[in-house]
């Protein structure tokens, strides 16, 4: 018998996986994935920012393991030649109650120990001219890009030839329960099912959202920085924004509309009838009871899917922008988010439930690839080896 399944080969289950063989050497570790290879789906879809960790309150784990993981996975890019654009980051406010929000960012990032400053629009001037702002911006150092199947590919090299079993074309099936000693549900998109095999995730569901951004075609580059809007805290989602991924393409985005079955990429592909059914069911309860705005949260993101307006919420960030530069969508990724079913909220931070035999990994979204070698050190040593 095994020591350890791990079910699913994203970023978290490899990250595990990881942990595990630093800290037991000689541990039996199978990870099963239903894909054909590693970045099929969230991991290996999202938009490859190393986030620098100033949007979390300072008693969050996204606060605790965001920074150390930029440390960590900028390193370890260095180390072993995996492209990295040091690109940074800026935050602009539109008004006088954004700055107000964009004040309480840089004073969480502080409290969290990492390097922000607050820079006035003529510094801003001097470090990217085109970017705009409402008196202040914040400055994010250590925001870079990188290209996220290029390290999912590397992870799994080393951990192969590091003695750790890897099986694709293999989903999760419930005889897989006597499989190994301890079962690691990393499942993603499927975590809140698995879980409830093992009679966890009782007050917990995933509500997918579809995030699709627009790539700028044209040779110029007008911007050389990440630019994000100003955030609403109550909710997990970033809003409309640029990022430079590592090749230096531009892209606006991401969308984050509600999907209507858990991998609803495109058009009727991976369709599910029931999935369906069940995920438009939870939705309209949503809606009907407009938890967390959820019915503000869903007009506006279908307004999104006209590219006029979509491209005007980015345009206002910057002073010079060519629309008609924008005219290629991304492939989409769908975001696994939680909700609480008995207070009908989204999880703002990583859930993580479990025993002796099973821990289920419920609730990692952004920025979970940014911290996924310290928050795998920290599931490894509180729920696994503990």
């Amino acid at each position: 018998m095994r020591d350890y399944l791990i079910i699913g080969a994203g970023v978290v289950g490899l990250a595990v996986a990881k942990e595990l063989k630093a800290k037991e050497p000689n541990a039996k570790i199978l990870i099963i994935e239903k894909e054909a290879d590693v970045g099929f789906h969230s991991s290996g879809r999202n938009s490859g920012v190393l986030h620098a960790g100033f949007y979390y309150t300072a008693s969050s784990l996204k606060a605790k393991f965001t920074k150390e993981g930029n440390e960590q996975l900028t390193k370890y890019c260095l180390e072993n030649n995996l492209q990295i654009n040091r690109c940074q980051k800026v935050v602009v406010a539109q008004n006088k109650e954004e700055l107000t929000t964009l004040l309480e960012l840089y004073k969480r990032g502080i409290q969290n120990g990492v390097n922000v400053e607050l820079i006035s629009q003529e510094e801003l001037d001097s470090l990217f001219t085109n970017v705009k702002t409402y008196k202040q911006a914040l400055l994010s150092p250590s925001t870079s890009t990188v290209n996220p199947k290029e390290i999912l590919k590397h992870l799994k090299n080393e951990l192969i030839k590091s003695g750790v079993e890897i099986k694709f074309n293999t989903p999760y099936r419930s005889e897989f329960k006597t499989a190994a000693k301890k079962i690691i549900n990393c499942a993603g998109l499927y975590a809140d099912k698995i879980a409830k095999e093992f009679g966890f995730s009782k007050n917990y569901k995933i509500v997918p959202f579809k995030g699709i951004y627009l790539q700028y075609t044209k040779a110029d580059k007008f911007i050389d920085t990440n630019i994000y809007p100003v955030p609403n805290l109550k909710n997990p989602f970033l809003g409309v924004h640029f990022t430079i991924t590592v090749d230096g393409t531009i892209k606006i985005g991401p969308t984050a509309i509600p999907a209507f079955w858990r991998e609803n990429y495109k058009g009727l592909e991976n369709f599910n009838l029931f999935e369906m059914a069940d995920i438009l069911a939870t939705e309209a309860k949503l809606f009907a009871l407009n938890s967390f705005g959820f019915r503000n949260l869903a007009f506006e993101e279908m307004k999104k899917y006209n590219k006029s307006y979509f491209i005007s919420l980015a345009q206002s960030m910057v002073k010079n922008l060519d629309k008609s530069g924008f005219n290629k969508w991304s492939k989409p990724g769908i975001r696994a988010q939680l909700l609480n079913t008995k207070s009908n909220e989204l999880l703002q931070d990583f859930v993580v439930e479990g025993d002796s035999k099973s821990v289920h990994i419920l609730n990692a979204v952004s920025p979970a690839f940014t911290s996924s070698f310290p928050f795998a050190k920290w599931v490894v040593e509180k729920y696994i080896l503990s």
